[in-house]
């Protein structure tokens, strides 16, 4: 099974300390995160395989970012190389149980200037499905690439997945927020959204229900997550751990999610409990350690730490 992950690829600077501001902070660590990226890294780690659509700087960062996902065994076909701008950076700082705050430098970055003529066909080749995120949406060209890329999986009949990941900051304003969130639930089947994010949108899982969608997952930290279909809802509560960094626990559910939701492509309505248990360890194993990529877990970690049969 082949995911394609279409986003932002970036450096996050993860303060040391614990408790402190980015501004307060004196020492950072770098890492590799971006939330599609994370998604794809993850897919890779859980025993699947994964491809990436997007674009970095032709600097430093972005070429050690472009080694890490190929490490990982990513497909990288689809990821651009920019003298226009730089690779995204983001200083992360951490509060005590893990719980982030960000800083981004991006004026522009890299990834915002992704071309829809960068989005060919091809790379959706032996493909099942599609996953975005709603930060490529936020400006142009990349919001053009994105909904390109969009349209291109629905007229191959792919499985479309999409994250309305909410960064305030870097939106103009709370209204365009809304509206560029609201605009990538046209395309897709699956939605994975935050008790924070839906909140934003106001509250109201029915009213982010399209045409195309089948499934809307929404996750609420360690309480769990609440699955929603035509036919009701699935509650599954979290897994207790010992938080030390929130960063890409959510992308770590979508993989788990996604993963599960391909091995059970005809019946995974029925299975949701299993399946919500398993993206749910997916998300508690990524919070027990620093920074996004770092802590994905592989699936054997995943099954010993619980057992969601």
């Amino acid at each position: 099974m082949t995911i394609v992950c279409l986003g932002e690829l970036l450096i996050d600077f993860v303060a040391e300390e614990v408790g402190v501001t980015v501004g307060e902070a004196h020492f950072f660590e770098k890492m590799p995160g971006g939330a599609p990226a994370n998604v794809a890294v993850a897919i890779e780690r859980l025993g699947g395989q994964s491809a990436f659509i997007g674009q970095v700087g032709d600097d430093p960062f972005g070429r050690f970012l472009a080694d890490v996902l190929e490490a990982e065994g990513v497909d990288i076909r689809g990821l651009r190389f920019t003298d226009q701008a730089r690779t995204m950076l983001a200083f992360v700082s951490l509060a005590a149980r893990g719980e982030r705050s960000f800083s981004f430098y991006r004026n522009p970055s890299a990834d915002m200037l992704l071309s829809p003529d960068s989005i060919t066909p091809d790379l959706f080749d032996g493909a099942e499905l599609f996953h975005f995120g709603s930060i490529t949406l936020i400006s142009e060209p990349s919001r053009s690439a994105t909904l390109k890329a969009a349209q291109i999986a629905r007229d191959r009949g792919l499985l479309i997945s999409y994250d309305p990941n909410l960064r305030l900051n870097l939106w103009p304003d709370e209204a365009s927020a809304r509206a560029g969130m609201l605009a990538g639930l046209d395309y897709a089947h699956i939605v994975k959204i935050s008790q924070g994010e839906l909140n934003f949108l106001g509250g109201d899982v029915k009213a982010l229900w399209r045409d195309p969608t089948n499934l809307i997952v929404v996750t609420d930290g360690e309480s769990g997550a609440i699955a929603y279909t035509d036919a009701g809802e699935t509650v599954a509560p979290g897994h207790p751990i010992e938080s030390v960094d929130t960063t890409g626990a959510g992308d770590g559910f979508v993989a788990g999610l996604l993963m599960k939701i391909l091995e059970h492509p005809r019946d995974y309505r029925s299975r949701l409990q299993s399946i919500l248990c398993f993206a749910n360890a997916v998300g508690a194993l990524t919070c027990t350690q620093r920074g996004a990529i770092p802590a994905l877990p592989a699936r054997a970690q995943v099954e010993a730490f619980a057992d969601c049969d």
